[in-house]
């Protein structure tokens, strides 16, 4: 892979974690808030069915999800494994459509 694609990758992987960070800290604390408040999750699921904010919200999380673990498990792979080349790549494009795409289902069958 060309040096300014690794670049690309890198900052990717970057970017991704920083939002994973935020979205991970806000889910934490709604889901905190929520129970302390002695929502069950029927109630919790009842609020934001249909919601567009949590909606955005977590497909903005499934995103940065499916960019950022397929990104760190090439590192991993190349790395620890030594496994380079084409088939690395096709497998952790694989993963990521399938982070993708099973994410983006619980998203849609919760909020829409």
């Amino acid at each position: 892979m060309s040096p300014r694609a690794e670049a690309l990758l890198w900052g990717a992987q970057r970017a991704s974690a920083a939002v994973l960070a935020v979205c991970v800290v806000v889910h934490l604390a709604t889901i905190i808030y929520a129970v302390q408040g002695g929502l069950t999750a029927a109630e919790i699921l009842g609020r934001t069915r249909g919601h567009a904010g949590w909606f955005a919200f977590y497909s903005v999380f499934v995103l940065a999800a499916g960019v950022h673990a397929p990104i760190g498990l090439r590192a991993v792979a190349g790395e620890w494994l030594g496994w380079k080349g084409r088939s690395r790549e096709l497998v952790l494009l694989s993963l990521s459509m399938g982070i993708l795409w099973t994410g983006m289902r619980a998203v849609v069958a919760v909020f829409a």
